[in-house]
């Protein structure tokens, strides 16, 4: 429903954000949400380490705007405010069916499809806020910081294993496998649902491996996932 007061907008509206998918057809992106330190080696690496299993802790999250999503072959422009800007790659889920307080069981059935993703951090922002217990949201919530590969539906891909890696430049630097993540893509979806009602068009980027690391202009990167269509994006000079 769209409530009018005036004759016109002050400005145009910004155009939605469609992601790509294998089927020809455009997803349309609502909301962003990502979780961190989803990965123990990854986890360890950034100092932290959270446990596996029965031990492990409730998941976090923080969320990105919906524009920060862009497709593969885009230059994304090195951000202002950071010298340290870091690559994270991560399996998306993209959300079909709208839910609320979702049963692990039931988890998978919202799920209209998985795609390859980065989360690009400016990682000092990041660490200064960690450092004084404030959010993340300048360290992450950066524009084009979200790429997205086209999005393959979920009939045709198993959320629970394959090979997850990253390369810069023709260098492999992440390495890691799905199964290694310590809440599964049924348990995120599940747990997730009870603070939000899940929406059609809503991405979910489920952590990464441990391996990343720095960029600087002109980098071209490259994220796997096997069985999804790869990554690829370049790294362009900052936006003015």
């Amino acid at each position: 429903m769209v409530y009018r007061h005036g004759m016109a907008t002050v400005f145009a509206p910004l155009p939605p954000v469609l992601a790509a998918t294998t089927t020809g057809d455009d997803f349309p992106v609502r909301r962003v949400f990502c979780i961190g330190q989803n990965y123990a080696a990854h986890a360890a690496e950034m100092g932290a380490a959270p446990q596996a299993g029965a031990e492990r802790a409730p998941p976090f999250f923080f969320t990105k705007w919906n524009e920060a999503v862009v497709p593969t072959g885009s230059t994304i422009a090195y951000p202002q405010g950071t010298t340290n800007y870091h690559f994270e790659a991560e399996l998306v889920v993209a959300i079909g069916k709208a839910g609320r307080d979702i049963a692990v069981s039931e988890a998978l059935s919202h799920v209209w499809g998985y795609g390859v993703g980065l989360d690009m951090t400016r990682r000092d922002l990041q660490s200064q806020s960690k450092a004084a217990g404030r959010p993340w949201d300048w360290g992450k919530n950066v524009e084009q910081s979200a790429p997205l590969g086209p999005l393959t539906p979920a009939a045709d891909f198993d959320p629970t294993k394959g090979a997850i890696g990253l390369s810069v430049n023709g260098e492999q630097r992440q390495s890691g496998d799905l199964d290694d993540q310590i809440w599964p893509v049924a348990d995120l979806i599940a747990y997730l649902s009870t603070y939000y009602t899940l929406q059609p068009g809503d991405l979910i980027y489920t952590g990464t491996p441990s391996g990343v690391g720095p960029v600087v202009v002109g980098d071209r990167l490259v994220a796997t996932i096997a069985g999804l269509t790869p990554l690829e994006v370049t790294v362009g000079p900052e936006a003015v």
